[in-house]
């Protein structure tokens, strides 16, 4: 079986547009494949328009991943969640990022851009790319979380 090349959807607002873009460098500094669903400059913007189409992204597996940003990350982290298929964590350090993937197996990740500095940022996310599902007792509890969201 051919293994799949990571890919990121990454998505913001203009609160989280500067922190996307250091985001974006770091990842493709490790060459790791991303797609930018905008917004692409720090004008004003309406982040569920983005944060959608990151979230879609995955959902629909053109992306492995999602990292979605605004100025708290929890906009973003909110509509990202009412895609059906995606489990959108906001994280503010680097072991939340690393337990919601082995745990949760979440697919997308917020960050608040206003409460989280670029450096720690950077290792949140790659805490949270650096982690897979554990599976065993954490897959029934991701096969409930699935059970909610089809009812």
């Amino acid at each position: 079986m051919e293994e799949k090349t990571l890919s990121v959807a990454l998505a913001g607002d203009h609160g989280g547009y500067a922190l996307k873009e250091a985001l974006k460098a770091h990842l493709a500094a490790k060459g790791i494949l991303c797609e930018d669903f905008g917004c692409h400059s720090a004008e004003s913007c309406d982040y569920p328009i983005f944060a959608e189409k990151a979230a879609r992204a995955v959902a629909d597996g053109k992306c492995s991943l999602g990292v979605v940003v605004c100025t708290t990350g929890i906009g973003v982290s909110m509509v990202a969640n009412k895609v059906k298929g995606v489990r959108c964590a906001l994280c503010h350090e680097p072991w939340s990022a690393q337990m919601t993937r082995r745990h949760n197996d979440a697919n997308m990740l917020a960050i608040g851009a206003g409460v989280t500095g670029t450096n720690l940022a950077l290792e949140i996310l790659d805490a949270f790319l650096s982690s897979e599902f554990e599976g065993g007792r954490h897959q029934r509890r991701v096969d409930l979380i699935k059970e909610v969201e089809n009812r």
